[in-house]
């Protein structure tokens, strides 16, 4: 049966997406939003608004039974989460299934399977996917030490419960390790509710490589090719594109194999993405984790295919089995996507809360811009600081960032500090220009030339 109204439980360019996805197919939408959101550019187009609490974000946004409330009181069918948030946590999922709620992702079960990385390891081993050695969970940094010994340095530590960098650290001898392993495990313990760690073998020269695909629940997978989102900062993403240009056919296509094998043997439905490490040297791909709900870059791979994932979520979700079949999906071009910050790169990239005072994004042929942002908008500073995903598509990787390049010097932003410089930076490098980047070159080859110090 088809949603009829779904509950919008996000902020921001998410919510506006998922608003305006819902309105084409004639979905009403009850947007949850904190007293900082009442009157967001979401909140005017959604059909109906709900205050689900003041403006931090544990007591609005982080509270899965509020959440659920707002749902069911508002007469809610269906409730998608967006992505940050609740969206993977499997209670939310749990809470919608009891209150007669759908879920738009996947099931509490599958959240449950994959949301644990030590789980989701031992699912990719058993579909055959590879992976880097990695221990199974670690009571003590004297048992982290004697793992690392084993396989060899360096190794990075893992929390088992979450992702974003939170309980990451590399370490190359025992020494940084021991140092290291319980700041990441308390880091693990706060942002997750777990401090639970483990430890892989860590890949010096690598590419972030990921695959999103769409289950369709009865042992069915899609895929939408691959994006490289090897510019990161903190293991945050900052420019994502698609597909993984510098990965060769034969490896893309084994690639896309995995993702779809691992995800079909637990019947996965609805939106996610396998995430893996490309080993440069080796010309192989490591296994890393699965992101069970729709991932912030997810417009490059729309851009390439041609395909709405969020209307696709919405009517899988609704019980429908979408037309579209895996020979329908023909990746065409190039797409680069670069997230606007709220951010001062000059200082240490402290969040830049305020008001926009002038909001002129780039226009023309092959941009796409997703943001909830406009001049006289607040950015409030209780959430995360993105403001805008800027979209460039070109006939191919070149045209696309010279497209990236143009669009960000005509990107006009007052009132609050952005990254746009520091992007405009990254695209005018050779290095980017040529595709000679891996995970660690923003951080120890761009970093240093920008005039910040060399992060570790």
């Amino acid at each position: 049966m088809a949603l009829r109204r779904i509950l919008v439980a996000n902020r921001g360019e998410i919510a506006l997406r998922i608003v305006r996805a819902a309105r084409g197919l004639g979905i009403e939408t009850t947007l949850a939003a904190s007293a900082a959101d009442r009157d967001s550019l979401a909140a005017r187009e959604a059909n109906r608004v709900v205050v689900i609490g003041p403006p931090s974000a544990r007591d609005s946004y982080l509270n899965p039974r509020l959440i659920v409330h707002a749902a069911t009181a508002t007469g809610c069918d269906g409730l998608h989460p967006g992505y940050g948030f609740l969206s993977e946590r499997q209670s939310l999922a749990a809470l919608c299934d009891e209150a007669g709620v759908v879920f738009v992702g996947p099931t509490a079960a599958s959240i449950e399977a994959v949301g644990d990385k030590l789980s989701a390891r031992r699912l990719a081993k058993a579909a055959g996917i590879p992976m880097t050695q990695g221990s199974e969970k670690l009571a003590s940094a004297t048992e982290a030490v004697a793992f690392a010994e084993e396989v060899g340095f360096p190794v990075v530590t893992k929390a088992s419960a979450g992702g974003g960098g939170r309980g990451m650290v590399i370490a190359r001898d025992a020494s940084a390790l021991v140092d290291g392993f319980e700041r990441a495990s308390i880091e693990a313990k706060e942002a997750f509710g777990d401090g639970t760690l483990y430890v892989e073998r860590y890949v010096e020269r690598a590419r972030h490589v990921e695959v999103q695909a769409l289950g369709l629940g009865d042992g069915r997978v899609l895929h939408f090719g691959e994006r490289d989102c090897s510019l990161q900062r903190r293991y945050q993403k900052m420019v994502e594109e698609a597909p993984a240009a510098a990965l060769p056919e034969l490896t893309r296509r084994r690639l896309h194999r995995a993702a779809v094998d691992l995800l079909a043997s637990i019947r996965y439905r609805n939106a996610g993405t396998v995430e893996f490490l490309y080993d440069v040297e080796r010309d192989d791909f490591y296994f890393m984790e699965v992101n069970a709900r729709i991932q912030v870059e997810h417009p490059v791979s729309e851009m390439i295919t041609g395909v709405d994932l969020i209307r696709l979520q919405l009517e899988i979700a609704g019980g429908d089995t979408p037309a579209i079949q895996q020979h329908d999906i023909v990746a065409k071009g190039h797409a680069i996507e670069a997230r606007i910050i709220a951010e001062n790169p000059d200082r240490g990239f402290a969040p830049s809360p305020g008001r926009i005072r002038v909001w002129r994004p780039p226009h023309g042929p092959g941009i796409r811009l997703d943001t909830a942002m406009e001049e006289g908008a607040d950015v409030p500073p209780f959430y995360d600081s993105m403001v805008a995903k800027l979209i460039v598509y070109a006939p191919d990787r070149p045209a696309a960032v010279e497209r990236l390049r143009a669009a960000l010097e005509s990107f006009v932003v007052e009132g609050v500090s952005t990254n746009i410089p520091f992007l405009r930076g990254i695209a005018q490098h050779p290095d980017f220009i040529s595709n000679r980047v891996d995970t660690r070159w923003l951080e120890s080859v761009f970093l240093p030339q920008y005039g910040q110090p060399k992060e570790a």
